[in-house]
């Protein structure tokens, strides 16, 4: 198995967990506070990791002090004006 696929059923999973913390929350799952604030916790987590995932997979460029575009996805920290 490839890193990609890895990857995306990785994302599958944790979206899928996601979805079932939030179906108990919206359902009446949750009957007590501390409960509450554990999944609230557990989502908060998953949507981190998620977005670290996407980070990753799709690097954004940054601009220096002079208003260089630097390409950070490569790890060269090449500039371009």
């Amino acid at each position: 198995m490839d890193e990609i696929t890895v990857i995306s059923k990785t994302q599958k999973a944790l979206q899928q967990r996601l979805q079932d913390i939030g179906d108990a929350i919206l359902t009446g799952g949750v009957d007590n506070m501390e409960k509450y604030k554990y999944l609230v916790g557990q989502a908060h987590a998953i949507q981190l990791t998620l977005q670290d995932i996407s980070n990753l997979l799709n690097p954004k460029k940054e601009q220096d002090e002079q208003g260089n575009v630097i390409d950070i996805g490569n790890g060269k920290g090449s500039t371009k004006n």
